[in-house]
């Protein structure tokens, strides 16, 4: 009885709270569960068995993922119809016993213009299975193949292709040819307004924010330092906001500045990169709503990497914070440590249990934008600067758990994390990612 009464009780994992249907980041295929990873060997198989239609439809059944509702699949008594779902495109394609074909429509085109056709045909070359066509006053992606050359690799990467691409250069040419109408996108939805308010927002403080921090520092003595920030913010926009379309190929562009080899000074490159945010900052909501809204995706934009090329991405980053951590540049420290992660985050198509935590580290970082957003679970208290180490805790274990069935040796040393302040807080945080085993059972 007395040790019941003096016995000082355990603590309490906070409860775990429900969050809003946001997504952020780019759809990523490459977190097939096993059942997946079934259904591909047996296409395989029975493709190698010259049983092509029965290959073709186990195919579809790994490409469908049943969250996304991405692959719609019918087979018919010999061949089938089936439609893929890319972003704002619809890939909508059919199969006999002899060929198999499909066509994507990216735009229409009421009177011929020369111009559109020689972007066309420059855009060709790029092209490995599919090409563009022009079908009666209708622009399209056209992919097609004998069923006996149909072999799940091929259909994989010949629809990769026309899907992804597609997805890309549809807004692209709307955008840049105003003859050209857009078409077939009445399956993407519309964001809440108030999470587009939200967005708009956010996006125009961070850029405002970032500029701010670069000003007050000596742009040549600081110069990488710089273009690591600035980077950070660009992948950071991509996850948060995730924009579509034009303003995606703008942000991609700022990305390409940096990572373009040429003879230029890392200064000159900054500049570039912060002429371009300050022109991205100027879009009004008109010019910036079109390209916020939520669809279902097949494939991923980027492709998945050995883990040593991720653990070496987020280490050599936090090589760099030791001289601004130590001459007291705090935020540019912790900045540059959000860099080496987010750099993955944008670049490979990262295991799921890495991207589950890259999403609570980017909402321990930016706990206002998140709470606005509907998120009611806190991690960080940007007035009192007081993190809430339990709930982080117990949020890295529940991912951590979920995720051991497929990780067995999944480990996230959570005794290693530091909670002085955001910066020792980032660099321990992506100290314990890049050390992480994912080998798969």
């Amino acid at each position: 009885m007395l040790e019941r009464i003096f016995k000082r009780p355990k603590k309490q994992k906070p409860p775990v709270i429900k969050e809003p249907a946001i997504i952020f980041g780019r759809y990523s295929d490459n977190n097939k569960p096993v059942v997946k990873v079934n259904k591909w060997n047996e296409a395989e198989s029975l493709f190698k068995a010259k049983k092509y239609t029965a290959s073709i439809t186990a195919f579809f059944d790994y490409l469908k993922d049943e969250d996304e509702e991405n692959v719609l699949h019918r087979p018919l008594e010999n061949g089938g119809i089936f439609e893929l779902y890319q972003g704002s495109k619809i890939i909508r394609g059919s199969y006999d016993l002899e060929r198999l074909e499909a066509e994507v429509v990216l735009a229409v085109m009421p009177q011929a213009s020369t111009p559109v056709m020689r972007r066309l045909l420059e855009m060709n070359f790029t092209l490995y299975y599919c090409r563009y066509a022009l079908n009666e006053n209708k622009l399209c992606m056209l992919l097609d193949s004998d069923i006996e050359t149909s072999s799940p690799t091929k259909l994989y990467y010949g629809l990769k292709e026309i899907a992804t691409k597609a997805d890309k250069h549809d807004d692209l040419l709307v955008q840049d040819f105003t003859s050209l109408l857009p078409i077939d996108t009445e399956h993407i939805k519309e964001l809440p307004e108030k999470e587009k308010e939200i967005k708009y927002r956010y996006f125009k403080k961070w850029i405002q924010d970032v500029l701010n921090l670069i000003n007050s520092v000596d742009a040549d003595k600081f110069s990488g330092g710089i273009a690591y920030i600035l980077l950070a913010l660009a992948f950071r926009i991509d996850y948060l906001i995730l924009p579509n379309g034009k303003l995606l190929y703008e942000l991609e562009k700022i990305v390409d500045i940096y990572f373009k080899k040429d003879d230029r000074l890392i200064t000159e490159k900054n500049q570039e990169m912060m002429d371009c945010f300050t022109q991205l900052a100027s879009k009004t909501k008109a010019e910036f709503y079109p390209y916020l809204f939520q669809s279902r995706y097949t494939f991923s934009i980027t492709n998945p990497q050995n883990y040593k090329t991720i653990a070496d991405a987020i280490y050599n980053a936090n090589q760099n914070v030791r001289w601004y951590k130590e001459n007291k540049h705090y935020k540019i420290a912790a900045q540059i440590s959000e860099y080496g992660f987010s750099y993955c985050q944008y670049s490979y198509s990262l295991p799921k249990p890495v991207t589950e935590f890259f999403k609570l580290f980017m909402i321990v970082n930016y706990p206002a934008y998140f709470k606005e957003l509907g998120f009611e679970q806190w991690y960080y208290n940007t007035d009192t600067k007081e993190f809430n180490k339990e709930a982080i805790i117990a949020k890295v274990e529940s991912i951590e758990h979920l995720w051991k069935l497929k990780y067995a040796d999944l480990r996230f040393k959570t005794a290693n994390l530091k909670f002085d302040n955001m910066m020792t807080f980032n660099q321990s945080f992506t100290n314990e990612i890049e050390m992480l085993n994912l080998e798969t059972r």
